[in-house]
């Protein structure tokens, strides 16, 4: 079985994250974003050669600002970059999928029970009373409380790279972001 590519990218001291991200998704076709920083989660979705983010449709989200962030993958169908600081600076790394790759699958429950806005590209969604909210990339979703639909219905697909030891023992040595869906039917 073939490895996924896994290397390190070069990256300047003086980043313009943007235009990074930007040519990132470009050469490696890439199709969303999602960060993490000091202030909260950041989507993004690129469209064009633009980078449209979670803040630009709706203002009092956080920002994608050096300053703040602490991680972020730029991830679609064959790759991802990652994007994430240190006390040196900020550090990149790819992951891109060869043919006949190995990997497992699996799709993660994100947060939102209902649909509080959707404007452009975005679909703010809150859980829970606590007030906790997020612009996802999306517009299809459809939220029922009654269980004929998925409680839950926004999932992040991630892919699970498996390795071998020299004993022939497997073992995931590697997790990449794939796809941002929503699942309208509870699979029985």
């Amino acid at each position: 079985m073939n490895k996924p590519i896994h290397k390190l990218l070069d990256i300047s001291p003086n980043l313009d994250i943007n235009e990074w991200l930007k040519t990132q998704a470009k050469e490696y076709q890439l199709k969303y974003l999602l960060a993490h920083a000091e202030d909260g989660v950041i989507w993004g979705k690129f469209k064009d050669g633009q980078l449209l983010t979670s803040d630009s449709v709706f203002d009092f989200l956080p920002q994608l600002d050096p300053l703040t962030l602490q991680q972020c993958r730029a991830f679609g169908e064959t790759s991802e970059v990652m994007l994430w600081q240190t006390d040196e600076g900020f550090k990149a790394r790819l992951i891109q999928d060869e043919k006949d790759t190995e990997f497992i699958s699996e799709n993660h429950i994100l947060w939102g029970t209902k649909a509080d806005k959707t404007c452009d590209e975005f679909t703010l969604v809150s859980d829970g009373s606590q007030g906790l909210r997020h612009a996802v990339p999306l517009t299809d979703i459809t939220f029922d409380g009654n269980q004929k639909l998925l409680y839950r219905p926004v999932h992040l697909s991630v892919r699970h790279y498996i390795d071998y030891d020299d004993s022939g023992v497997a073992r995931i040595n590697l997790s990449r972001l794939v796809n941002l869906t929503t699942f309208k039917e509870v699979k029985k």
